[in-house]
C-alpha cells in the first residue's frame, strides 16, 4: 500500500481567474503564491497549495452536488467575523451550523465562491481517525 503523506495541492476551477483569485486573497484569506495572469493562481492556505484553474468553458454550479465542497480551517475569531465579511464582499452564504459526533467536528458556514463552487470555513474542533 502507498502511505499518503499529505495534500500537495488540490485545484479549484474558475471561469475569471483575476476576479477568483482576488475573491480568494480578499474573501477566503488565501495568499497569493504566483499566478501567470492566463491560467493558473497558486495560492497558500495555511501550508497547502490551492491551484485555480482557468477554464473556458463556464462553471455551472446546478450540475454539482451539494456534498462537493472545499474547506478551509479558520480562528474562532474569523469564524465570529466571517458570515459579515462575505456578505459585504457580496457571496452567497448557504448556511450555518455546529456538527459534532462526526468525523470531522466543528462550527462552520458554506458559502460559494464567484462560480459558485460551494465552500466551506471550519473551527476545527476535532478530526475522529478512527475506523467504523
Amino acid at each position: 500500500m502507498i502511505q499518503c503523506k499529505g495534500i500537495a495541492h488540490f485545484s479549484i476551477p474558475v471561469s475569471d481567474l483575476e476576479k477568483s483569485t482576488k475573491f480568494y486573497s480578499d474573501v477566503v484569506g488565501l495568499k497569493l503564491i504566483t499566478t501567470d495572469g492566463k491560467r493558473h493562481s497558486f495560492m497558500d492556505a495555511g501550508g497547502t497549495c490551492i491551484l485555480l484553474c482557468s477554464e473556458e468553458s463556464p462553471i455551472n454550479a446546478d450540475n454539482r452536488k451539494d456534498l462537493v465542497h472545499h474547506a478551509f480551517m479558520i480562528s474562532d475569531e474569523d469564524l465570529a467575523r466571517a458570515k459579515g465579511i462575505l456578505e459585504e464582499s457580496g457571496a452567497e452564504v448557504l448556511y450555518e451550523e455546529d456538527r459534532q459526533g462526526g468525523t470531522v467536528n466543528g462550527p462552520r458556514i458554506y458559502f460559494r465562491d464567484p462560480d459558485g463552487t460551494r465552500l466551506e470555513f471550519i473551527k476545527l474542533t476535532s478530526y475522529d481517525t478512527t475506523p467504523n
